[in-house]
């Protein structure tokens, strides 16, 4: 399967399980990085478009976290060091942030987070 495939199942799977974990109406795709000619590009950068900002973010605050953020890949996928840097400095400001090869140990991730209490 390909890293999108992967991501794709995630969302498929966050739709079924809505009655369980409702919060997941918030889980959404970060589309920062795209194909495209060089002038959309640079509009796209301008507009605020920064390499290795993570794929899924879930904005619900869970235990100490303000929210958490999935970096998709496939079983054999790296991340870059853009990614890891995004990672690293969402994990400093308090969200949980996860690099997670494969949509099963992504859906792992969502549920032990949303299993977290709920910030007071």
């Amino acid at each position: 399967m390909t890293e999108t495939q992967h991501q794709a199942t995630v969302i498929k799977w966050s739709l079924s399980v809505r009655g369980k974990y409702p919060e997941l109406k918030l889980l959404f795709h970060i589309a920062n990085e795209r194909k495209c000619s060089v002038i959309e590009g640079a509009n796209l950068k301008r507009a605020g478009v920064k390499p290795g900002v993570p794929d899924l973010c879930l904005p619900v605050a869970r235990g100490k976290y303000h929210g958490l953020y999935v970096e998709m890949k496939t079983e054999t996928g790296v991340e870059s060091t853009d990614q890891i840097w995004w990672r690293e400095e969402l994990t400093a400001q308090g969200y949980f942030s996860e690099v997670c090869h494969g949509y099963l140990p992504a859906i792992k991730v969502l549920e032990w987070y949303l299993g977290l209490k709920v910030a007071s």
